[in-house]
């Protein structure tokens, strides 16, 4: 975690001074708004008859973007990590991230074009109109199947290997107490995109759970590493402080929606965290028809 050097008088460690990573912090964060968040956005702007429905369109080349540029920036979060990995757990996690985004490329890229001839996203599979009208009525297990492959392979697949990063590069976002520092102007100017993109994967990637136990993780790591008498540097505190504020976020979120009874519906068991999707096609998708 830091070089330590002896001196003639003195058996006190050196250690470098840590430094806020900007480049690979803006990275991600762009990356993420562009490329994650930025497909929805883009469904929504453009007119739903540019592309043709057998044609990949705008949200599909940034998701291809996506997977691309995902495991790069992973693997140089990995890189400036002090400790490193062996070389077949990367690639095994990198080999795990791309399947899973891919599936979850294909599962979107069909959901959207259901989207489009008039799929409801706050109804099940079985409870859409569109379903109901399938002939034969087998073909709603066929989607039910790609629903599966999205909300359940597909996000496994990439989350947890992202989560698993986060955290082991966490793990080296320490110093000695005496270079405790704050976090830098440049952390706490990407403090807010960070913590809503944050928010955006709790919700619309239904990761609460990951999410929450990544921040026990963290936070037993800092009890841990205070005994030591190591705290953490700016890139923890970045991290700890978009963790905790995104789950305030998401704990408004579930309040705000707390009472919606086709949204419960929508998202049943013991963790209601509703969908931004299903919000929007349950509550603002039918006044902008009306609108039109």
């Amino acid at each position: 975690m830091f070089t330590c050097s002896r001196s003639a008088g003195s058996a006190e460690p050196v250690l470098p001074r840590p430094r806020f990573h900007l480049d690979l912090w803006l990275s991600f964060t762009v990356q993420n708004w562009v490329l994650d968040v930025g497909r929805p956005v883009v469904m929504l702007v453009l007119p739903a008859n540019l592309f043709p429905l057998n044609r990949p369109g705008a949200a599909e080349l940034l998701h291809v973007l996506y997977n691309v540029t995902a495991p790069l920036i992973l693997l140089k979060m990995l890189e400036r990590c002090p400790r490193s990995l062996s070389v077949p757990v990367v690639h095994l996690g990198l080999i795990s991230i791309v399947m899973g985004s891919s599936f979850h490329l294909v599962a979107d890229s069909i959901s959207r074009r259901l989207v489009l001839i008039g799929y409801e996203l706050h109804l099940s599979v079985r409870e859409n109109p569109v379903m109901k009208e399938l002939r034969p009525s087998s073909l709603i297990d066929v989607f039910e199947l790609l629903v599966r492959y999205e909300d359940t392979l597909g996000h496994l697949m990439w989350y947890v290997p992202l989560f698993l990063v986060l955290l082991f590069f966490f793990s080296g976002c320490f110093c000695h107490r005496t270079q405790a520092d704050r976090m830098s102007p440049a952390a706490w100017t990407l403090l807010a995109p960070n913590t809503t993109y944050y928010w955006f994967l709790m919700t619309e990637g239904q990761t609460f759970i990951l999410f929450i136990f990544t921040f026990f993780a963290m936070t037993a790591t800092v009890m841990h590493q205070r005994g030591r008498g190591l705290v953490p540097d700016s890139n923890g505190l970045f991290m700890l402080n978009s963790f905790s504020a995104a789950l305030v976020l998401v704990l408004i979120w579930v309040l705000c929606l707390w009472d919606d009874g086709v949204l419960r519906r929508r998202h049943p068991g013991l963790i209601y965290v509703p969908q931004p999707s299903a919000v929007y096609s349950l509550h603002l998708h039918q006044v902008n028809s009306t609108r039109t």
